[in-house]
């Protein structure tokens, strides 16, 4: 390795990029100078080639030891916060340490820097740096605190100020040793009843909680119910919102609207035989047409905001009041009524738009009142969702995205929060070979915590205000991320590195705040440092059969790990009975993702696979010889109850076994991803031969007297 190799990856470290990962093969997979580069570049690295390596990292070196203070420290349940102070060791003294609580109260004290504790010293450029360690008060309460520090009594004062995260160790609800209950899931939009337009919306979700708590059933899970873009620009994707701060208006339930009443316009659009022929037509589809579908409705929604806005009413008053309090709707409601009038994304809009700053004249004003509209009453449907759930002893199960649409309101808000020049993804694997490049830009780690993760912080709340548990897309996202520069392929990207401690403190103490429950997404290659943090903080860990199940016959099912979400697939896998019948081998070969002769090797792969689940379920008396396909998957779902799993998360479709997936990962126009409704609606769901017996049998299970071992 050359002089401007050393030189490179030694920035890289400074920076945060990791300059080699292990593949899904166990091989090491060393960066590209040019790979690093860019991802150096797009970190904020001074660097225009590797050249200057040597140069840019003195001045990181330099950087890092010219800050007085890091911008996040961590207090752990009442355990003082331990805050580095960097100072040249010519300097004494003494710090004036002041602390504003969350709370408003303020605490001041001094501290003479020779009675602190050296921690390590450098030298950079001629200057001796020592780094002391500044105890702050053991008794934190709970919450996100400013420290400021000035050097007093010195040359040259300096003076600095740091946010302080004090947080509980265990998010959430405490983990406790009683039997695991049961959930099930169905994305939202595929939800569809015979009163909802066309696909599911809140009341839909509503009633499917209180038929699945009255069944003994403790949560229902979806995907994310976040804005999406379904105008121009377009993409429906749940998991490229156009906010992670605002719903989607799309699964309002119109008829629920206190303005309907009094508003003739929103009852004569809904009379009109024109909209009953179109609303038949959308009823009448097998896939959600979002375009047609939100065009309808919002020629409802516009006029019963003109309606809400117009007429006095309580409502109105405590909107006003609402609004106030949170400027934020406002300028989202700004920013969705420009989209409607330019239909074109942020990035092409004139300078001064496009910079942040839009003007009265730059919009419609009717197209603001129905954004902030309708926020305000698919947060109302929301509120009333989970209170029925918390009354009931049940949950809403939400699921967070891991990044945002690069066109959504986020990112041309926050975009200081985003690393522009990057897109976020995976390296290649198995079953991507190319790498995943999932378009959406990933939060800049550095930049984030000098704002004390303001940002993420509103994301979080927002959605534990309505979740009784919280499925965090991509876990692994806490402490690494996959970065492709712009316009490179997806191999070519590096993991960055982010503030791992500062994150799960966040989470814990917003879960806590909210008596809510974490899950994460930890499937795939997971460094070993987030299954640890996820237990020492409890944060449920997923247990999925597709993922889990090995080709051994003698053990092809492990135990279901404690306190684990437990299921047999996730949205991004296959149907249960099209990956026992393999069919997503075979359209993975239509669409070439896999060649012939991939295609052959994961035929013989997957058949293994069934033998060797076959022969465990068989050995402890969950089939027999001449078992079905239903009876496999009845075999499965009692090997999760017989686990030591915390919730079990029963996919509703695979009940009357469903074959086609909601979204095949890697796609876009190929196939219907994120589309696809339910073959049943709600009404046929709750009384299915196959879904109520089979979630009778689970619950009776799961309250019998929990078995020994797991078959394994």
């Amino acid at each position: 390795m050359d002089y401007s190799t050393d030189a490179l990856f030694e920035l890289a470290r400074l920076y945060g990029v990791q300059t080699a990962y292990i593949d899904s093969q166990g091989i090491e997979r060393i960066a590209s100078h040019d790979s690093l580069l860019s991802i150096l570049q797009v970190r904020g690295a001074p660097i225009s080639s590797a050249g200057s390596a040597p140069e840019a990292a003195r001045h990181r070196r330099q950087e890092i030891w010219q800050r007085l203070l890091d911008p996040i420290s961590v207090a752990w349940s009442g355990s003082p916060a331990r805050v580095k102070v960097r100072l040249p060791r010519a300097c004494g003294g003494e710090l004036r340490c002041m602390l504003h609580l969350e709370s408003g109260d303020d605490r001041e004290w001094t501290e003479r820097l020779n009675d602190l504790t050296a921690l390590e010293s450098s030298t950079v450029e001629g200057v001796e740096y020592v780094a002391y360690q500044l105890i702050v008060s053991p008794d934190l309460p709970w919450g996100y605190h400013r420290l400021k520090i000035e050097t007093v009594q010195i040359s040259q004062p300096a003076r600095a100020e740091c946010t302080i995260i004090s947080a509980p160790v265990q998010s959430g609800r405490a983990a406790d040793s009683t039997p695991p209950r049961w959930g099930v899931f169905l994305p939202l939009y595929a939800l569809h009843s015979q009163s909802s337009w066309g696909c599911g919306d809140f009341s839909d979700l509503a009633a499917l909680l209180t038929w699945v708590t009255h069944r003994g059933g403790a949560a229902v899970a979806t995907l994310p119910i976040l804005a999406t873009f379904l105008n121009e620009p377009f993409d429906p994707s749940p998991y490229a919102p156009a906010s992670r701060l605002f719903w989607n208006e799309m699964f309002i339930d119109v008829a629920r609207a206190p303005e309907l009443p009094h508003c003739p316009a929103a009852a004569e659009i809904i009379a009109s035989a024109g909209f009953q022929a179109e609303l038949h037509d959308l009823r009448q589809g097998t896939l959600v047409d979002y375009r047609r579908q939100m065009t309808l409705k919002r020629r409802v929604l516009a006029a019963l905001a003109q309606c809400f806005f117009e007429r006095p009413s309580a409502e109105l008053a405590a909107f006003r009041t609402a609004a106030a309090a949170r400027p934020q709707l406002e300028d989202y409601a700004r920013f969705r009524a420009v989209c409607d009038r330019l239909r074109i994304p942020w990035h092409n809009w004139p300078d001064r738009m496009r910079d942040g700053t839009i003007d009265e004249g730059d919009f419609a004003t009717a197209d603001r009142d129905f954004h902030l509209y309708v926020q305000w009453l698919a947060e109302a449907q929301l509120q009333q969702l989970a209170d029925t759930a918390r009354a009931e002893g049940s949950a809403l199960y939400l699921d967070l995205p891991l990044g945002v649409n690069s066109n959504s309101y986020d990112v041309w808000r926050e975009r200081n929060a985003f690393a522009s020049g990057a897109s976020a993804g995976a390296p290649p694997d198995p079953f991507f070979p190319k790498g995943q490049n999932w378009g959406f830009p990933p939060l800049h780690p550095e930049r984030i915590q000098f704002e004390g993760y303001r940002y993420v912080r509103d994301y979080v709340r927002q959605h534990l205000r309505f979740a009784g548990t919280l499925r965090l897309d991509h876990v692994m996202g806490l402490s690494r991320l996959f970065w492709i520069p712009d316009g490179a392929p997806a191999h070519d990207g590096l993991y960055v590195e982010y503030g791992m401690e500062h994150w799960f403190a966040l989470f814990s103490l917003e879960a806590r705040r909210h008596n809510a429950q974490l899950v994460g997404e930890d499937l795939g290659t997971v460094p070993a440092e987030i299954p640890a943090a996820m237990q020492r903080h409890n944060m449920r860990r997923m247990y999925v059969v597709q993922f889990a199940a090995q080709p051994r016959p003698e053990a092809a099912l492990p135990p279901v790990f404690a306190d684990a979400v437990a299921s047999l697939n996730t949205h991004d896998m296959p149907t249960f009975a099209a990956f026992w019948k393999g069919l997503d081998i075979e359209d993975r070969l239509d669409l070439r993702i896999l060649d012939e002769s991939g295609a052959t090797a994961a035929r013989q792969e997957r058949q293994a696979l069934r033998d060797a689940l076959q022969a465990t379920l068989s050995r402890h008396g969950l089939i027999t010889a001449t078992a079905t396909t239903e009876d496999i998957l009845k075999a499965c779902l009692f090997h999760l109850t017989d686990g030591n799993g915390n919730l079990i998360l029963v996919g509703l479709e695979d009940l009357w076994l469903e074959e086609h997936p909601q979204n095949v990962p890697g796609t876009w126009q190929e196939r219907p991803n994120w589309r696809r409704k339910a073959r049943f609606s709600l009404e046929e769901i709750m009384t299915h031969p196959a879904v109520v017996d089979m979630l009778s049998a689970i619950d009776s299970r799961l309250r019998s007297a929990r078995p020994g071992r797991a078959p394994g």
